[in-house]
């Protein structure tokens, strides 16, 4: 098997096992919401991100919150007007 091919399935198995966890790492947090390391320290020194500092060094997500702070501010689809012909009479 292609090593390319080998690293694919490794990253694919790797994004499972992060999704089923409730807890995240820093790290973890990067990979699954495809912030950037320093992006992501940015937001959790303004506090715009839910996190823990549980002893004061590391920070961990909890899955839940970073999916809901990800889907806020929702925005809906304005419907398209006049694409569909109404049937003719």
């Amino acid at each position: 098997m292609d090593n390319f091919l080998i690293l694919e399935r490794l990253d694919r198995l790797e994004r499972l096992l992060i999704a089923n966890k409730e807890v995240l790492t820093f790290e973890e947090t990067c990979d699954y919401t495809g912030i950037s390391r320093s992006y992501l320290y940015k937001l959790t020194a303004a506090g715009h991100i839910p996190h823990s500092k549980p002893n004061g060094k590391l920070i961990f997500f909890e899955r839940k919150k970073i999916v809901d702070w990800l889907l806020q501010n929702e925005r809906r689809p304005v419907p398209e007007t006049g694409t569909i012909a109404e049937p003719i009479r």
